[in-house]
């Protein structure tokens, strides 16, 4: 038996960062009914607010009820798996992540000169989404509060004077334009959206405290298993809920599900590469390029033998240079692969990151069965001039840390960063799957609103990106 809901204005699929900023902003609008939909819990239910409140710990281990783990395959020669964590809660990935809410470099938008999206038009929305207690003189008086670690210890403080003495200057501003001041090469505190230990992502900051209006509907433990099309119009989604299956009827539908979900509902939907969705027995709605040029920062991971400093953010400062950041973890990267605990702290780790990689991955439709996941490739290996890139960035990093720690061998990883599996762009783009304005290209109704739009991988960690992407699409959806 199939349930039929009321039909809402504003359908949006997906509680993360983009779409909790998102329902927040569509909300506003007392006339307008926003239904919002989440695979996982909501923040009422038992534990979960104590675990995504914690930012001193990542509430992402394999036993975690906050991630769902998707399998990757980072490198061709040889193979080399790994595991995805996205977060599926009211608030996503954003919900369980480290706190880094760094913006993204002005060339990331005014390269790509996607219209609309300069880097002039975008930073009023970053400065919205935000209040810098570290700066309070910027303009700016959005919900989430940023503040840097001031006194490092443990290994960060090792990372940091080792830094200093090898005549590395200090960046008083990452969220700052990359000049003057704040030029790499250098070293910085991370920007982040934990204060007092307290981590206050987008989901609380916005979804919570609209979920209380009589005109949001939050609907938990939900899932999307495709879209409803009538021609080329989206006109609803089927869903599996606690109560089994429904239809969500909806005047306009936002995919806000991450670069993985938003992507995979897509194709399960007949839109995307014509060939694939064929071979998988989908009718071909849109014949799309989605998830053919993904982005990632590809990252090498080292051990080290500094001493565990507990109770701290997992990163709390950062080594800019040559389009690399070296990270000194506190912790958090044994959860992060998978141990079958529950976010255990462990030793600290030494990351080196490419920020601007050249190689681009995929994510490909295996099944029409909406429980069987997209077969992703990062393809890490795939740009020799990648791989050289992180060598240089591991003797750099040696070179300066040689002597506070002993290093190990560097193992590939990912930043977690996953993007552009339906990135934006002009109609002349051949590679675009949406226009300036989110909406998917040939379909009416439907929008695409995460870290799935955008062109390429952000020079900074994409967090407060995405967050700035809902606040941004606001306008076109409404």
């Amino acid at each position: 038996m199939v349930d039929h809901i009321t039909r809402s204005d504003v359908l949006i699929v997906g509680a993360g960062s983009a779409g909790s900023v998102l329902a927040e902003r569509l909300s506003a609008d007392p006339a307008r009914q926003v239904t919002v939909v989440e695979t996982g819990p909501g923040p009422d239910e038992p534990g979960v607010r104590e675990l995504t409140h914690n930012g001193l710990q990542l509430p992402i281990g394999a036993a975690s009820p906050l991630v769902r783990r998707y399998r990757t395959e980072l490198t061709a020669e040889p193979p080399r798996g790994a595991d995805i964590v996205r977060g599926v809660t009211v608030g996503g990935s954003g919900a369980v992540n480290g706190g880094y809410f760094c913006r993204a470099l002005p060339t990331d938008f005014d390269g790509p000169a996607v219209p609309g999206w300069s880097w002039a038009e975008v930073l009023a929305h970053y400065r919205a989404i935000q209040t810098d207690l570290d700066f309070p003189d910027q303009a700016g008086g959005g919900p989430i509060a940023i503040r840097r670690t001031h006194e490092f210890v443990g290994s960060t403080a090792a990372f940091v004077d080792a830094a200093r003495a090898a005549g590395l200057r200090w960046l008083p501003d990452l969220n700052a334009e990359p000049a003057g001041d704040n030029a790499p090469p250098g070293i910085g505190a991370v920007p982040l959206n934990i204060v007092d230990g307290v981590r206050l992502g987008p989901g609380a900051a916005f979804l919570e405290p609209a979920a209380a209006r009589p005109n949001v509907t939050v609907l938990t433990h939900t899932r999307v298993l495709r879209l409803r099309i009538a021609g080329a119009r989206v006109v609803g989604v089927e869903t599996l809920g606690p109560n089994g299956p429904a239809i969500l009827e909806a005047d306009r539908v936002v995919l806000s599900a991450g670069a993985i979900g938003s992507a995979h509902v897509l194709m399960l939907s007949g839109i995307g590469p014509a060939a694939a969705l064929r071979a998988a027995g989908i009718a071909v709605v849109a014949d799309l390029p989605v998830g053919q040029r993904t982005s990632d920062h590809p990252e090498w991971v080292l051990s080290t033998t500094w001493t565990v400093a507990p109770h701290r953010p997992v990163l709390e400062a950062v080594l800019v240079a040559d389009g690399l950041e070296i990270r000194p973890y506190t912790g958090g990267f044994i959860a992060m692969v998978g141990d079958g605990t529950l976010g255990r702290p462990d030793w600290p780790h030494l990351g080196v990151a490419l920020m601007a990689p050249r190689a681009r991955g995929r994510l490909v439709l295996l099944s029409a069965d909406p429980a069987v996941p997209p077969l992703i490739e990062h393809r890490y290996d795939s740009a020799p001039e990648d791989v050289a890139a992180l060598r240089r960035g591991c003797a750099f990093a040696t070179e300066i840390l040689s002597a506070t720690t002993e290093l190990g061998e560097p193992m590939w990883s990912t930043s977690q960063h996953l993007c552009g599996t339906a990135p934006m762009g002009t109609d002349g783009d051949e590679n675009a799957v949406v226009d300036p304005r989110c909406r998917v290209r040939g379909i009416e109704n439907l929008w695409v609103v995460d870290g799935s739009v955008l062109p390429r991988i952000t020079g900074r960690g994409p967090h407060a990106t995405i967050a700035m992407i809902g606040h941004r699409a606001a306008g076109f959806v409404g």
